[in-house]
């Protein structure tokens, strides 16, 4: 299973995400985890929740070939809808969520961490968003919690990636580990977490969501409508197809 749930005695789920070789995630895989995610913050006994990933990476993003094995615009406005429902979904979960991130972190990716509480990234980690590479937009909205205005704007528009030490340095990530001790730190910070009243912890983040000065949501709907624009120009199916082909476009 690409989406697997374990939850320990002390209260603590692990939602992690394994799908090889990138993993990067299917429609099915995104909903999977907004499901999860709901379950879990259905759940008395759960106090902390941790997104984690098996595998050469955190995400890569959406699974562009799957993508593109689909005709139509059925497949992409499904995956946006499954995007904007995950990231949602982690975000409105009344727990504290924790991301322990253990290398390569892209595209949906970034907006599944953006939509966590803390962030714990190993020495290896970098972040970034290859949605203009791919004819698309999507999840500034969420970089923009990490870093930054100018830093936003430079790696959207050029796609290079910003480091977990940068982002450590900022203050953005919590906790830099070596990549062999990333569970283990995340699993006592969440066991720090999980000592503390589940009811103050529970009004502490739904608190904290009402005074974010960060629109996600609304935000990334409207990233997302600048996306279905581009799709229907052209742009994105034809720089998906080149993806896939192995090509990138560089002009139009």
């Amino acid at each position: 299973m690409t989406v697997t749930t374990k939850v320990d005695d002390d209260g603590i789920a692990v939602v992690c995400m394994k799908n090889p070789p990138v993993n990067a995630l299917t429609v099915a895989d995104t909903w999977a985890i907004r499901d999860a995610f709901a379950d879990l913050g259905r759940d008395s006994a759960v106090r902390v929740i941790i997104l984690t990933a098996e595998g050469r990476g955190f995400n890569a993003g959406i699974d562009i070939k799957e993508m593109q094995s689909v005709d139509g615009f059925d497949h992409l406005l499904g995956s946006g809808a499954a995007c904007f429902a995950a990231f949602e979904e982690i975000y409105r979960t009344p727990l504290p969520v924790i991301a322990a991130v253990n290398d390569f972190c892209m595209g949906l990716g970034v907006g599944l961490v953006g939509s966590c509480d803390i962030l714990i990234a190993s020495t290896q980690a970098r972040f970034a968003l290859p949605e203009v590479d791919n004819g698309a937009l999507g999840c500034a909205s969420h970089l923009a919690k990490f870093i930054p205005p100018f830093k936003l704007r430079q790696m959207v528009f050029t796609c290079e990636a910003v480091s977990a030490q940068q982002l450590f340095e900022w203050g953005t990530v919590y906790r830099l580990t070596e990549p062999d001790e990333l569970m283990d730190v995340a699993m006592s910070v969440a066991q720090t977490i999980a000592k503390k009243q589940k009811r103050v912890l529970s009004a502490a983040k739904q608190a904290l969501n009402n005074i974010d000065i960060y629109r996600m949501a609304e935000h990334y709907r409207l990233e997302q409508g600048f996306t279905y624009e581009l799709n229907l120009h052209g742009d994105g199916d034809e720089a998906r197809d080149a993806f896939v082909r192995g090509e990138r476009i560089v002009t139009r």
